[in-house]
C-alpha cells in the first residue's frame, strides 16, 4: 500500500526526514522484533514500556519510517502526532481497506456479562443461519479459524487484520466485547459498529484506570462516541448508563428487569431450578430502521443458569429483536445454548449440583448469589478463593459481599483456597489479601477452613456434599481448574459413572 494511502486522515503534527509518500509501504508493526525492509513502525506507549526505546532496534530491523508521539534523536524518518495509539488505529483501519464499513458489527460493553452475552447473541444468529465472527475474551473465531484470547479487545492493528479476515471469509455479523482498555487505548476506535450495548457497570480494573468515575467514563466512550446511524442498547436501571441516552448521536433503545416504561422488559421470572423461565415483553410498537417490532410478550426459557443469565439473555434478545431476528429463532437458541464456561455454570447434576461460577467482583457476586437464594436446595457447600493480586480493598469488598447475602444464605462454614498448586506467580495470594478475608469472615462469625491448595479445598468440599446440597466453585483464576479437579475426583470415586458424560461439560473448555 501507498504511504500516502496508509496516512490519510492521519493528524500529523511534523515530520522529521524526507518523506516519500509514493513508497509502497509492506506493513505496521507496533512491535519492533517483526519489522523488516519497508515497514512502518508506530512506537506506542505502554503501562509496562514505550515503543520510543525500540525506534534505534526498528531502523536495524530495516523500518522505513517511525511514526511517533516525540522524536528520538535516531537517523530515521519520523512522522510525529499527538496520540500514536490513535494513530495506530487509524493507519491499521487503512491499511486493510476499512474493513468494519463492510461488516455489520455489535459492540457489547459492560463490566459483567460481556462474554456470555455475545456467545448467546453468537447463537441466535447462528440459529438464524448467519455466519458469525466473534472477538472477546475467549478468543476470536469463524468457521474453523481460532485463536485463544490475550487481551479482551486486541490491539487495534490485530482487530483490523481479524475484522479483514472476517470480511473475506463473508461473515454476516461480526460480535465484538469492547473492554475499558480498548476505549482507553482507542484500540476499537476506527470500527463502524451497527449496534451498541452497554448492560452493566460497577467496580473493576482500578488498578488501570486510577479511579471508578476514570473507568465509567472510558467505559462510556462505546456510547457516547456511537454516530447517529448506529443502535445503542442500554440498562436504564442503572442510573449511571440511563444518563448516557442524552450523551449520544445513536438511536437509544432500554431494557429493565422490572420497568415497564422501557422498550423492553421481562415478567414471570423463575429461578428455582437455577435456570432461568420468563416472559420477555416488548413494551410498545417500535420502528427501527424500517422495521416494525409490534407490542408484545413471549416466553423464555434458558438452558444457562443464574440470575445473571436472565440479565444477559435481554441484552441478546433485545440485539436481536432490534437487528431483524425472529422470536421463534430466539426461543430455540436460547433452549439449546449451553452457555460459557464458568459464568454459573451447572457442570454436575446428580444427587447434588456443582455451580462454577468465575465470581469477579461486587456485581457479579450479587448475581450468583440472588441465584442462589432463589433456588431450591438442601444446603450450600460453599468453596472461595481468596483473589491473588487483587489488593486488599477488593478482597475486603468481596468479602463483605458474601456477608451482605448471608442472611438468606445462612452459610456457617466457607472452604476458601490459596490454589498454590494452580495458579501462576502473577495471581498468588498476598498475606494482606488472606488476612482481609478470614477477618471479615471472622467478625461475622463464619467458620473458614483454608486449604494451601486448590485439590485439596475441592476434594474436601465434595466429600461434605450431601443429597439436594449445591457445591459452589466461586472464585476468579485460583479456581479456573476446579471443576476439572472436581469432576475427576468424583469420577474417581465412583468408577461406574459414564466418564465422557461426567467430563462432558469441560469438553470444550479454554482454561
Amino acid at each position: 500500500m501507498k504511504l500516502e494511502t496508509l496516512l490519510k486522515d492521519l493528524d500529523v503534527l511534523e515530520i522529521k526526514g524526507k518523506v516519500n509518500f509514493e513508497k509502497e509501504i509492506s506493513k505496521l508493526e507496533y512491535n519492533s522484533k517483526n519489522i523488516s525492509g519497508d515497514d512502518i513502525f508506530v512506537a506506542i506507549k505502554g503501562y509496562k514500556t514505550d515503543g520510543h526505546l525500540y525506534i534505534k532496534s526498528a531502523k536495524e530491523q530495516g523500518a522505513y519510517l517511525c511514526v511517533v508521539e516525540d522524536f528520538v534523536d535516531d537517523d530515521i524518518i519520523q512522522i510525529k502526532v499527538e496520540n500514536s495509539r490513535s494513530a495506530l488505529s487509524k493507519m491499521a483501519s487503512n491499511f486493510y481497506n476499512n474493513p468494519s464499513n463492510f461488516l455489520d458489527v455489535i459492540g457489547i460493553t459492560a463490566t459483567n456479562g460481556k462474554t456470555t452475552t455475545s456467545f448467546m447473541l453468537k447463537k441466535i444468529y447462528e440459529q438464524a443461519g448467519l455466519k458469525v465472527g466473534i472477538i472477546g475474551t475467549v478468543f476470536v473465531k469463524i468457521d474453523d479459524f481460532m485463536i485463544p484470547s490475550y487481551l479482551t479487545t486486541p490491539e487495534s492493528l490485530d482487530l483490523q487484520k481479524y475484522l479483514s479476515l472476517f470480511k473475506d471469509k463473508g461473515a454476516d455479523k461480526v460480535i465484538m466485547e469492547v473492554s475499558s482498555a480498548a476505549l482507553e487505548l482507542d484500540r476499537a476506535k476506527d470500527v463502524d459498529y451497527n449496534i451498541v450495548s452497554f448492560h452493566n457497570l460497577s467496580k473493576e480494573h482500578m488498578e488501570q484506570h486510577g479511579s471508578y468515575e476514570a473507568y465509567k467514563r472510558e467505559k462510556s466512550k462505546l456510547i457516547t462516541n456511537a454516530k447517529a446511524h448506529q443502535i445503542a442498547l442500554l440498562n436504564f436501571d442503572n442510573d449511571e448508563i440511563k444518563e448516557l441516552a442524552n450523551r449520544t448521536l445513536a438511536k437509544v433503545f432500554s431494557f429493565s428487569m422490572e420497568n415497564y416504561d422501557n422498550t423492553f422488559s421481562i415478567e414471570n421470572l423463575d429461578l428455582s431450578t437455577g435456570r432461568g423461565k420468563f416472559d420477555f415483553v416488548i413494551n410498545k410498537d417500535i420502528n427501527v430502521k424500517g422495521r416494525l417490532i409490534n407490542k408484545c410478550s413471549f416466553p423464555i426459557e434458558l438452558n444457562t443458569a443464574g440470575y445473571s443469565s436472565v440479565m444477559n439473555s435481554m441484552v441478546a434478545i433485545g440485539i436481536a429483536l432490534l437487528d431483524g431476528i425472529e422470536i421463534s429463532v430466539i426461543q430455540e437458541a436460547l433452549k439449546i445454548f449451553r452457555g460459557v464456561e464458568r459464568r454459573f455454570e451447572i457442570i454436575f447434576e446428580d444427587e447434588f449440583k456443582i455451580i462454577d461460577d468465575h465470581f469477579a467482583n461486587e456485581v457479579n457476586i450479587d448475581v450468583t448469589l440472588e441465584t442462589l437464594c432463589k433456588m431450591k436446595y438442601n444446603d450450600i457447600k460453599f468453596l472461595y478463593a481468596i483473589r491473588g493480586n487483587r489488593g486488599v480493598e477488593l478482597n475486603e469488598e468481596n468479602a463483605n459481599r458474601i456477608i451482605l447475602w448471608n442472611d438468606k444464605l445462612k452459610l456457617n462454614r466457607i472452604v476458601a483456597t490459596l490454589s498454590k498448586d494452580t495458579v501462576s506467580w502473577k495471581d498468588e495470594v498476598s498475606n494482606e489479601e488472606r488476612e482481609i478475608f478470614l477477618k471479615v469472615m471472622k467478625e461475622n462469625g463464619i467458620e473458614v477452613i483454608l486449604f494451601d491448595t486448590l485439590k485439596d479445598a475441592v476434594e474436601f468440599t465434595i466429600d461434605s456434599a450431601q443429597k439436594d446440597d449445591v457445591v459452589m466453585f466461586a472464585g476468579c483464576q485460583g479456581m479456573d481448574k476446579a471443576g476439572e479437579i472436581g469432576l475427576n475426583y468424583i469420577i474417581q470415586k465412583n468408577p461406574n459413572l459414564d466418564k465422557e458424560k461426567i467430563l462432558e461439560p469441560l469438553k470444550e473448555r479454554i482454561v
